[in-house]
């Protein structure tokens, strides 16, 4: 938005939602980036509505009661292989929000109900992923995306934090790291060119409410009664009671 890129561009409102353990130190870190992003963003005028972000701390049911019915679009970006996906993307589908994710956890079955057309996916799968693992160079994929390295130097430049020097450094770190658990940076690119199909889906209204009835209609899946009796026949092995 700050260089002009507008052609493609729809507005947002950004949520984020979480919490951290008392000692988390990494969590709390992410979460204190969040919303000092936020701070910036939503008092530049130069972005005025084109874009917003929030933090909801203390991310629970009640919000999540206010939250779901709203959404268009459900962010389940957990790194595949790590499950880290739990009901909330199957709430989000039901109230006909679209859901772009990894090929994780219950993002699969969400995708398998809807069809691939309905879904924005983007990312490394499972396998791929643990290829990867032994031989992850994240400085790499920072060398040949100009975009990627345009984010992480404005948050190392302290654009977020000039009171606090060097605040966010671990956070830095920790994606730059061989060993991050998260391989963050692999899913970059694919993510911006996934979030690109969001924008050029949105922009037809009727087909985008086709593929938001699509998944409303197929979210029947997920419902409590198919779940109980699946746990019971592979895990409990309880007699019903009628």
């Amino acid at each position: 938005l700050k260089q002009g890129k507008t052609d493609n561009w729809i507005n947002r409102c950004v949520l984020i939602g979480g919490k951290a353990a008392p000692g988390y130190y990494m969590a709390k870190q992410i979460i204190k980036l969040i919303n000092r992003v936020a701070v910036v963003i939503n008092q530049d005028e130069d972005i005025g509505d084109k874009l917003k972000v929030a933090f909801i701390p203390n991310y629970r049911v009640s919000s999540m009661e206010v939250i779901a019915p709203a959404a268009d679009i459900s962010e389940q970006i957990s790194t595949a292989g790590k499950e880290a996906s739990g009901t909330g993307n199957m709430k989000f589908m039901m109230n006909g929000a679209l859901t772009i994710g990894t090929y994780d956890g219950a993002n699969i079955e969400i995708m398998q109900a809807v069809g691939e057309e309905n879904f924005f996916l983007f990312g490394l799968k499972a396998d791929e992923v643990q290829a990867l693992r032994s031989n992850y160079r994240p400085w790499e994929y920072v060398a040949h995306d100009t975009d990627l390295r345009a984010v992480l130097d404005l948050i190392q430049s302290g654009h977020f934090n000039d009171c606090t020097p060097g605040e966010f450094e671990p956070v830095l770190a920790s994606m730059l790291k061989s060993s991050d658990p998260w391989m963050t940076l692999a899913d970059f690119r694919s993510y911006v060119e996934a979030q690109e199909h969001v924008a050029t889906a949105w922009h037809d209204q009727d087909h985008w409410t086709k593929m938001s009835i699509l998944n409303t209609a197929n979210s029947g899946f997920f419902s409590t009664d198919r779940t109980m009796l699946e746990y019971n026949r592979d895990i409990w092995k309880l007699t019903p009671s009628k």
